[in-house]
């Protein structure tokens, strides 16, 4: 029943679900196994196959706008380049219906021994479906600089055992106060102390306080559509919507952005954001 609900929500406009009791915890281990499963084929065979061997058909990318994702790898032909992944951090819903994972990635141009010349992050959200098994349905990440490490190994969050509030006022509390205080001051109010932010051209930006640095370093006032996409399921769920930069008056840049949220301690907190911009 879950997984049905979950899939006319992800074909709406606007996605807002009801509130699911947080049961016994799952464990991320799954979609971590299914991410390295899905890098696995990337390096076996071929990146193109891969994305879409384990895409939902409702996935979207982010390219560097907003994509459909299915139409968009299916017109892409298959190469000798090597884009190569393994997450560093993963968590789920306490009910196991929606995942995510985030972590390295680096891209060569062939596979005869070409050193990497791309480095960055990627962020991978998956749902369940009917046979137990993980799609995604969002990936979107950003390049930076060659990191002093490429790594493989991964942690999670501590698992948590609360009623979770319904699940749309996150989305709803979040607008209103980034309306009426800026972002900045709805960050203040909602950020975890162990955000994971991700900017680009920029090393994962962790913690609290290097997130509100971060912010308030832009001195660009955020706008956001009135139109997002919301899913949640029990203490886990994202924000998709575009985002608008004003300094001084003027547009200086327009883009996506992901905000992933967990409830625990009583309230909802951002654990994740990311902000991509769309080229003009």
């Amino acid at each position: 029943m879950i997984l049905k609900m979950l899939r006319a929500l992800l074909t709406a406009g606007i996605f807002l679900s009801s509130a699911v009791f947080v049961g016994a915890q799952s464990s991320p281990q799954k979609v971590v196994d299914t991410e390295h499963s899905f890098a696995q084929m990337a390096a076996d065979k071929n990146t193109r196959d891969a994305f879409l061997a384990y895409m939902a058909d409702t996935a979207v990318v982010f390219t560097p706008d907003r994509t459909d994702a299915k139409p968009y790898w299916t017109a892409r032909a298959s190469n000798s380049s090597v884009l190569s992944w393994a997450p560093n951090f993963a968590d789920i819903s306490s009910n196991g219906a929606i995942g995510y994972t985030t972590g390295n990635w680096e891209w060569r141009e062939n596979r005869t021994g070409a050193a990497a010349s791309a480095f960055g992050d990627f962020i991978t959200v998956w749902l369940k479906q009917t046979g137990g098994d993980y799609k995604w349905v969002i990936d979107i990440g950003v390049t930076h600089d060659k990191p002093a490490a490429y790594s493989t190994e991964w942690k999670t969050a501590a698992p948590t055992a609360s009623k979770a509030e319904p699940t749309s006022e996150f989305a709803t509390a979040f607008y209103q106060l980034a309306a009426a205080k800026g972002a900045a001051g709805a960050y203040d109010t909602y950020a975890d102390e162990n955000i994971r932010s991700y900017r680009e051209g920029k090393l994962p930006i962790l913690g609290k306080k290097a997130a509100l640095a971060e912010l308030k370093s832009d001195k660009a006032d955020l706008t956001f559509a009135k139109r997002s996409s919301v899913l949640a399921a029990g203490d886990l769920g994202y924000i998709l919507n575009t985002y608008t930069k004003i300094k001084g008056g003027k547009e200086v840049e327009k883009g996506n952005y992901l905000q992933i949220w967990k409830f625990h301690g009583g309230k909802w907190h951002i654990v994740l954001d990311i902000f991509k911009p769309v080229p003009a």
